[in-house]
């Protein structure tokens, strides 16, 4: 296990060549303005470099020491001068080609973050809109991906109406110590989150895993219960149902919104809103 044991080719199923032996990531970075047109942060490849000239992510080789997400933000730094600082990976775009993959990690710019070459790698390095980028002479294998990643670029926000999952979980004595169960669930969703979530509900662009932004509301007894990472707790001041849908006005234009509540009231409310809804079940199903 030693820094860039992962240089050098790769062949796949398909008889392609590949950089990485084993397999490849780059960074998507995009930002939404206040319009809501997103940019992405698109590099111009050396010439000298596998089909130079033309346009696509920094990214390259993993180690093999490296998850996907720690390849691209340190492939990004690379390349690009860029830190982890102001992004937050809201998905994986996975592209296997049976024997070799190259992962996509797409995460949200909270601005046009100042990125420059960095090595001899890149050429340039702009903030691009989807028109722009379509101008462009794309790497392939960029350019083949990019019809199905340009469709996962506004992040998830999933609101999780806390009393009525616990309800449903139905379990026993419960209802007793309310504040106890809704920490617990707190608890198994951080966990869960941190990993990435997998087959979300509805119709959406086909990730390997989506980290969205959770948002747990809470009532009554249960006000008091902490945040954990990757979960954000909102104690509502009087009757969760409107929280929750405050919660759900909150997030921005862009954004998806998922909520998971059994409540058939509070998912008319939230679908008028323009919400996707799926039962208890599909979470409690993860935990």
């Amino acid at each position: 296990m030693a820094a860039r044991d992962g240089d050098g080719w790769a062949h796949c199923d398909r008889g392609h060549r590949h950089w990485g032996v084993y397999g490849a990531s780059g960074l998507l970075a995009v930002h939404h303005d206040t319009a809501g047109t997103p940019r992405v942060l698109m590099q111009e490849r050396a010439v000298w470099s596998h089909h130079g000239g033309t346009w696509g992510l920094p990214g390259g080789a993993l180690d093999s020491h490296e998850d996907a997400i720690t390849g691209a933000l340190r492939e990004a730094g690379e390349e690009a001068a860029l830190t982890g600082d102001g992004l937050r990976v809201q998905g994986v775009y996975l592209d296997d080609h049976s024997g070799w993959s190259f992962s996509t990690v797409i995460a949200q710019a909270a601005d046009l973050l100042d990125a420059a070459p960095a090595n001899g790698e890149s050429v340039d390095l702009l903030w691009l809109t989807p028109e722009e980028i379509a101008a462009k002479e794309l790497h392939p294998g960029f350019a083949e991906t990019w019809p199905m990643i340009s469709q996962a670029l506004s992040p998830m926000v999933i609101v999780l109406d806390v009393a009525n999952i616990v309800g449903a979980r139905s379990e026993h004595g419960w209802w007793k110590d309310r504040a106890g169960a809704a920490a617990k669930l707190v608890a198994e969703v951080s966990a869960l989150s941190s990993g990435g979530l997998r087959d979300l509900p509805g119709d959406l662009p086909a990730l390997e895993r989506w980290f969205p932004r959770v948002v747990m509301v809470v009532e009554g007894a249960a006000r008091g219960v902490s945040p954990l990472p990757g979960v954000s707790v909102v104690a509502a001041p009087g009757a969760g149902d409107d929280t929750v849908v405050q919660a759900v006005r909150d997030a921005q234009p862009w954004e998806r919104v998922l909520v998971v509540t059994a409540d058939r009231g509070l998912r008319e409310r939230v679908t008028a809103l323009g919400a996707a809804v799926t039962g208890p079940r599909w979470l409690l199903s993860r935990l």
